[in-house]
C-alpha cells in the first residue's frame, strides 16, 4: 500500500520537481538538426525523437527529490528528455507493427526522427544475457513484414539488430557443422534490409561491432554478405565505450574498405584498426577513391561512452565482461544529426543508459557482481546506481557546474 503524502509535502515535492526540470531541461540539447533525404514532398524530421522514459527512471527521480537530491533528480531527468532508440523485440507481428506505428506516428506528429532498434533475430545474442529472439527464419521474416507495416511512409532509422554480424552463431559454438544457422543469419539480415531500406524515409543500418572487437578485415566480409550493398550504412559500438576518435577512425577504416572491395578488391588488404594510422592513411589515399558521399556512413552508440572503455584490475578476474555494467563511465556526447564528419551520419543514444546489460558476475561463483558488491539488474531493468553513475561522470557534462 502506497505511504500518504501530506498536502504540504506533496507542494514541496511539486516545487522540487519544477526545479529540476527546468535545469534538466536547460541542458537537453535544442534539436534543431534537418534530416535531408531525397524525394518526398513532407519536410524531412527536424529533430531526433524522445520515447517515454521507463517508468522506473521516473520512480528513480521522484526517489531523489524526497531525499532533497535535487541535481542528481535533475540529472537523471535530464538523461531521460534526451533523445533515444525505441526498442523492439519479441512479440507478436501484430503487436510489433502496432507499438511500431504509434512510434513513427508520435515522432511525426512532433516533427522528429526515431531511431528504432530491432532485435529479435533467431538466435539472439547466442543465448546469453539478452536470449530470445523469432524462433526461425520464417517466423523472423513475418516480424520485419510487420515491422514494415508499421513505419509505411513515416521517417525512421532502424539499428538491424546489434550483435547480429558481430556474433555469428559461428562465433559462439550455436551453429552446426554445415554452418546452417549462420547461413541463415545473413539471409535473414538481407531480408530485413530488402523488406525496410525502400521505404520512403527509412534507412537501415548493420551491425559492424566496435573498434575492440573484430578487425576490419573481419567485419567488411560479414556486413557484404549481410547485404551492405542495398542498406544504408552500419553502425557501431552499440551499449558498448569506445570512445568517439577510436570509433570515427575505425569508421572511416570499413566505408574505405567497403568501398574498396566494391571495385574487386579484397577485404584482406585492407589497413585495420591496429596498423599505424600514417600507414593505413597512406595506404587509404593510394587504394580508395570514392568521395565520401558515394561510400557507406556510419552512425555511433554515444550513450555511455564518455568516459571510454572500463579497464579491470589484472589478474582478479577470469572473465571480467568489461563490456557488463562496468563501473565508473559516463554519458557521452548528445545525440545529433550534425557530426561534422563527412562519413558519420549521427551520434545516438541507442543503448538506454541506466537500463542494465545483465547480472554480470565475472567469472564468479555471483550472484554478487564483485565489482558492485550486489547483484546486478537483471538485462534491460533499470539500475539506479548506474544512472547516477552515468550522470556524475557525463562527458560532456550533463548538467552546469
Amino acid at each position: 500500500m502506497p505511504a500518504r503524502v501530506s498536502a504540504r509535502t506533496a507542494r514541496t515535492l511539486t516545487a522540487a520537481a519544477a526545479t529540476a526540470a527546468l535545469a534538466a531541461l536547460a541542458v537537453v540539447p535544442a534539436q534543431a538538426t534537418t534530416v535531408h533525404r531525397p524525394g518526398g514532398e513532407r519536410r524531412p524530421p527536424a529533430a531526433l525523437y524522445t520515447p517515454p522514459a521507463n517508468a522506473d527512471a521516473n520512480r528513480q527521480i521522484v526517489d531523489l527529490l524526497r531525499h532533497g537530491k535535487l541535481r542528481d533528480a535533475a540529472g537523471v531527468l535530464a538523461m531521460t528528455l534526451t533523445p533515444q532508440a525505441v526498442w523492439y523485440g519479441d512479440g507478436t507481428p501484430a503487436q510489433v507493427e502496432s507499438s511500431v506505428r504509434a512510434t513513427v506516428t508520435d515522432a511525426a506528429r512532433k516533427h522528429a526522427l526515431p531511431v528504432l532498434a530491432l532485435y529479435n533475430i533467431p538466435g539472439r545474442d547466442c543465448a546469453q544475457y539478452s536470449a530470445g529472439g523469432a524462433a526461425n527464419t520464417a517466423e523472423y521474416e513475418a516480424w520485419i513484414d510487420a515491422v514494415r507495416r508499421g513505419i509505411g511512409d513515416r521517417p525512421a532509422t532502424v539499428i538491424l539488430e546489434p550483435d547480429s554480424l558481430a556474433l555469428l552463431p559461428a562465433d559462439c559454438g550455436a551453429d552446426d557443422a554445415q554452418g546452417s544457422l549462420t547461413a541463415a543469419r545473413y539471409t535473414e539480415i538481407h531480408y530485413a534490409v530488402e523488406a525496410l531500406e525502400p521505404l520512403a524515409g527509412t534507412k537501415v543500418y548493420l551491425d559492424a561491432g566496435h573498434s575492440g572487437w573484430h578487425s576490419v578485415n573481419d567485419i567488411v566480409p560479414r556486413l557484404a554478405e549481410a547485404g551492405i550493398a542495398d542498406a544504408g550504412g552500419f553502425f557501431l559500438n552499440i551499449s558498448n565505450y569506445r570512445s568517439d576518435s577510436e570509433l570515427a577512425w575505425y569508421g572511416k577504416l570499413i566505408s574505405s574498405c567497403l568501398a574498396y572491395t566494391a571495385t574487386g578488391g579484397a577485404a584482406a588488404d585492407c589497413p585495420n584498426q591496429y596498423w599505424p594510422v600514417n600507414d593505413a592513411q597512406g595506404w587509404l589515399d593510394a587504394h580508395v577513391h570514392t568521395a565520401p558521399s558515394a561510400m557507406k556512413h556510419f552512425v555511433t552508440d554515444t550513450s555511455r561512452n564518455g568516459q571510454g572503455p572500463w579497464t579491470p584490475p589484472a589478474g582478479v578476474y577470469s572473465d571480467a565482461q568489461d563490456w557488463c555494467n562496468p563501473p565508473g563511465r559516463g554519458l557521452g556526447a548528445r545525440p545529433t544529426l550534425t557530426t561534422g564528419d563527412p562519413l558519420a551520419d549521427a551520434k545516438l543514444w541507442v543503448k538506454i543508459p541506466g537500463e542494465s546489460d545483465g547480472q554480470c558476475t565475472r567469472g564468479t561463483a555471483g550472484p554478487n557482481d564483485p565489482e558492485r558488491g550486489y547483484p546486478d539488474p537483471a538485462a534491460g531493468a533499470w539500475f539506479t546506481q548506474q544512472a547516477l553513475e552515468l550522470v556524475h561522470d557525463a562527458n560532456p557534462p550533463l548538467l552546469p557546474h
